[in-house]
């Protein structure tokens, strides 16, 4: 129901890509360019930013996008609340989810789907990437939620929602708001994740393709959440790739902040992990939900 002009218009704001949005959206990037010009006409405002390569939401584009986020939620919940109306649900869910997702971004979820659904219990567990995956197998979780990149073929993966990975340092720190080559990375100091996050190995991963091998950065320290991190960050002169989704509030505040790198970015997308084959009605019914 969710109007399908606005739905083009909040894909490529989330994408921030054109030609992400027409594959995500199964249409031709010259359909996508003519519902955003038309919606464009509609407010009588620009909507996008070219910047290089890339593009960037105007402020009337963020303004539209923070609505365009409301009207998909409440279309999303009245069409949800009206489906299941007839249908009662109990039972128990056992949930793991990397760090990143159990900290930033499950909560809001899980407490709508408890006030929906005060009869299903939910159990959630926390670990890496490497760990959430390794439960599954031993079928000590109903599904996991992963950051990670490597898939096995003992699972089927599905996309849960995108995410990006920056570089950020305190708000002080002497480079903020420069613009930094890839190569000055090796001038840094730097804070990473502990072997078998999924964040770090997609950090490796990226570095890798642009010919930097991150066993030869000033690694300082290796730590085991974000939250650790971020607190390290306030406190030195280091830097650290980190999930945007971890890093919001700090943003607003002003303490952290993000350190652009030319003609580099770090986009993913978390993944939901599941056992192969058919699945129970109270997994496709989280997955309903969470989507």
């Amino acid at each position: 129901m969710f109007d399908y002009r606005l739905k083009v218009f909040h894909t490529v704001a989330t994408r921030l890509s054109f030609t992400k949005a027409s594959e995500e959206l199964h249409i031709s990037q010259p359909a996508v360019t003519k519902h955003i010009k038309e919606i464009e006409i509609q407010v009588g405002a620009k909507l996008f930013d070219r910047k290089g390569t890339s593009i960037q939401l105007t402020q009337s584009g963020k303004i539209l996008f923070e609505h365009a986020e409301k009207i998909r939620n409440i279309y999303r919940d009245m069409e949800f609340e009206i489906s299941q109306i007839s249908q009662q649900h109990k039972g128990k869910l056992i949930i793991g989810a990397s760090t990143t997702v159990a900290q930033y971004i499950l909560p809001e979820i899980l407490a709508k789907f408890n006030s929906y659904y005060k009869d299903i219990k939910i159990e959630l567990l926390t670990g890496n990437t490497e760990t959430i995956s390794t439960l599954l197998k031993e079928e000590k979780i109903d599904l996991g939620i992963i950051e990670g990149e490597s898939q096995s073929s003992y699972f089927e993966y599905k996309t849960f929602k995108p995410d990006e990975i920056v570089l950020a340092a305190k708000s002080d720190h002497p480079l903020a708001h420069k613009t930094l080559h890839l190569k000055d990375l090796y001038q840094l100091d730097m804070i990473f994740r502990e072997q078998g996050s999924g964040t770090l190995e997609f950090i490796q991963n990226r570095l890798k393709e642009k010919e930097i091998n991150l066993h030869d950065l000033n690694t300082v320290m290796q730590l085991g959440s974000s939250e650790s991190i971020k607190n390290y960050l306030l406190h030195s002169e280091c830097m650290a790739f980190l999930s945007i989704s971890t890093i919001l509030n700090e943003l607003k505040n002003n303490v952290l902040t993000v350190i652009d790198i030319k003609n580099f970015s770090i986009e993913r997308d978390f993944h939901f992990i599941l056992p192969k084959g058919e699945q129970s009605e109270l997994i496709k019914l989280f997955l309903r939900f969470a989507e």
